[in-house]
C-alpha cells in the first residue's frame, strides 16, 4: 500500500484506509458532500466526497476500514484527497497494524527513563505523588498509549509517552544550567504536565475529544487529578501544591493558548519554555518527515511562515 507520508499532489490513490471520521457538510450552493479523514500508522489526510450519493459510494461508517480511489491535491497549502470510488473492507484484507500511527521510538525504554526521573526526585511528597499516577498498573496502560495531541504535534499512540519525556529531559537540561530552579519540582511538573491528556482525548483509532475534553481540556482536567491525588498523601505541603498546579495551569504560557495563567514562578516559565520547545520541533520535524518537497516547502499555519528543508 502506498502510506500517507509519501503522498504528494497529483498521486492517484487506489488503497484500503482506515476513516477516521465522516461528516456532512453543504458547499455554498447548496450542494451536499462528506468530510473524510482517512488514516494509516504514518498519518492522516483530509479527503472529500463530492458525489456522495454516487453508485461507486458504498454505505461506510467512521472506524471501517475503507478501499478508496481518488486523486491527491492541494487546498490551502495542505494536501487532499477527491475520493471517487469507496468500498467497505472486510475482515482479513487489512493489517490493524497498518492504521495506527505510533511512536518511532521504543515505549518500554522511554517509559523506564521516565521512571528513572521519577526516582531521581527527593522531595518525598512530590515523589509519592509521581509513584501514585505512574506506578499503576492501569494509568500506565493508558499513558503509554496515549497521543499527545489530536493533531499538530506528537498525534500518535506513545506520543504523550514520547511528549513527556522530552519537556522532561529539557527540564532537567535547564535545571543543571540554572541553580534557581527548584529541580523535584520542575521535574515532577514536567511529567504531570499533559497527564489530564489520557481523560482529554479517546485511544487511537478515535484519538478524538472525550466529553471531559471538550468541556474541561487537559488543563484543568490535570490540576483536578493533582488534587485528587494530593488528598490521598499525608502533610503535602499547601505551598508546594499550590506552584505544581501553578506550573500545570501556566504551561502553555499565554491566555491566547489556552493557559489559564501566565507563568508566576521560575519553575513556570522554564516548563512553559520546555513544552513549547518539544512541540514546536516535533511539530516541524512532523512537518519535514510527512513531506517530499524539497527546499522552500510553503506556507506553514503552524509556524505562521514560509518554511524549508535544510541540507
Amino acid at each position: 500500500m502506498k502510506y500517507i507520508s509519501e503522498l504528494k499532489e497529483g498521486d492517484h490513490i487506489s488503497d484500503i484506509y482506515l476513516c477516521k471520521s465522516r461528516n456532512s457538510a453543504v458547499t455554498r450552493n447548496g450542494k451536499p458532500y462528506d468530510n473524510v479523514i482517512l488514516l494509516d500508522k504514518t498519518g492522516s489526510i483530509d479527503a472529500k466526497v463530492w458525489e456522495p450519493n454516487s453508485a461507486g459510494i458504498d454505505d461506510y461508517d467512521p472506524l471501517d476500514y475503507i478501499e478508496v480511489n481518488g486523486d491527491v491535491t492541494t487546498f490551502n497549502g495542505a494536501l487532499q484527497v477527491n475520493l471517487k470510488r469507496i468500498r467497505k473492507c472486510r475482515e482479513g484484507e487489512y493489517d490493524p497494524a497498518d492504521y495506527m500511527p505510533v511512536t518511532p521510538y521504543n515505549v518500554d525504554d522511554m517509559w523506564s527513563e521516565l521512571l528513572g526521573l521519577i526516582e531521581s526526585v527527593g522531595e518525598p511528597h512530590l515523589k509519592q505523588l509521581l509513584e501514585h499516577f505512574f506506578l499503576d498498573e492501569a494509568f500506565a496502560k493508558n499513558f503509554k498509549q496515549s497521543s499527545a495531541a489530536k493533531s499538530i504535534h506528537h498525534s500518535f499512540s506513545g506520543g504523550l509517552l514520547q511528549h513527556t519525556l522530552g519537556v522532561a529531559r529539557i527540564c532537567d537540561f535547564l535545571a543543571s544550567k540554572y541553580d534557581r530552579l527548584n529541580r523535584d519540582l520542575l521535574i515532577t511538573a514536567a511529567i504531570c504536565h499533559d497527564i489530564g491528556k489520557i481523560r482529554e482525548l479517546s485511544l487511537y483509532p478515535q484519538n478524538d475529544y472525550t466529553d471531559a475534553g471538550q468541556f474541561l481540556g487537559h488543563i484543568v482536567i490535570g490540576v483536578e487529578m493533582i488534587g485528587e491525588a494530593v488528598r490521598g498523601i499525608d502533610g503535602f505541603p499547601v505551598a508546594l501544591e499550590q506552584e505544581l498546579k501553578h506550573c500545570i495551569l501556566a504551561h502553555h504560557g499565554e491566555y491566547e493558548f489556552g493557559s489559564p495563567k501566565k507563568p508566576a514562578i521560575i519553575e513556570a516559565v522554564a516548563l512553559n519554555y520546555a513544552d513549547n520547545t518539544d512541540a514546536k520541533l516535533e511539530a516541524f520535524t512532523e512537518l519535514l518527515e510527512g513531506s517530499n518537497e524539497t527546499g522552500w516547502m510553503g506556507f506553514s499555519r503552524i509556524f505562521d511562515s514560509n518554511i524549508r528543508r535544510t541540507e
